[in-house]
This record gives C-alpha cells, sequence and structure tokens, in this order.
C-alpha cells in the first residue's frame, strides 16, 4: 500500500478526530459544570464552522473545507466534553436511588388518610346523578 503526501496528512486527521471523539466521551467529566450558555455558544460556533465549510466545498477548495470540518467536530467533541460536568446540586449520577429508606414527613407533620380518602370517593362515585339541563 503506498502513501502519498495527501493521503498521509487525510489519515492522520481522521485519527486525529477519532481520538478527540473517544476522548469526549469516554475521559474524566470536568469537576464542574459548565453554563448552558457557554455550551450553546460553542455548538452555534461549530456549527458556524460547518457552514463556512460547506461553503468551501461549494467553491471546490477540498483542503480547507476538511480542515473547517475538522475545526468544527473538535470544538464539538469540546462541547461534549464539558457537557459532561457536575453540579454539586445535582443528583449522584450512578443509577442508585437514594438511600433514604422512609418516605419523607408530611407538610407540618399532617398525615393523609387514604382509606378514608377512598370511601368518600366511592360514595361520590355511586352517587344518583341527574342529567344536565334537566332543571
Amino acid at each position: 500500500m503506498v502513501f502519498d503526501q495527501a493521503n498521509i496528512w487525510k489519515l492522520g486527521l481522521a485519527v486525529a478526530l477519532g481520538i478527540a471523539i473517544f476522548v469526549s466521551a469516554y475521559a474524566t467529566a470536568p469537576r464542574r459544570a459548565v453554563p448552558g450558555g457557554d455550551l450553546r455558544r460553542l455548538v452555534l460556533s461549530a456549527v458556524a464552522l460547518y457552514m463556512v465549510g460547506v461553503l468551501a466545498s461549494v467553491t471546490h477548495h477540498a483542503l480547507l473545507a476538511g480542515l473547517i470540518y475538522a475545526a468544527g467536530i473538535f470544538v464539538c467533541t469540546l462541547a461534549v466534553w464539558l457537557s459532561r460536568g457536575t453540579d454539586p446540586e445535582d443528583p449522584p449520577h450512578d443509577g442508585d436511588e437514594p438511600t433514604d429508606e422512609r418516605p419523607p414527613p408530611s407538610p407540618e407533620g399532617l398525615d393523609f388518610d387514604w382509606a378514608r380518602f377512598e370511601r368518600a370517593f366511592r360514595a361520590y362515585d355511586e352517587r344518583r346523578r341527574e342529567p344536565a339541563g334537566t332543571t
């Protein structure tokens, strides 16, 4: 297999993009969450890079288009990695339910009598009804 200069840089770029995607998905998440506005700006900048890449493709500048697309992909992988950060106020993400066995207490210590509620509901449901508009 023969590799010329054009194919070598394309292969290197493909490997770099693959590594960037893998790192964004599996690297340790940042300690702090990045504000949503910053993430939106990153994604919008990646979309803008893709649009410029389309423009470069349409005008037959393949090398420039490839580099701009690659920059857009790198920006997207950065946004993905930054979006994985956690807030101290977020619940745990390990998929476990909270370890609290008891339900939280009722507001102001009030207990709700579900049996009485069901009896009252059944009595309401079984009452005699008059059709609407007969009076």
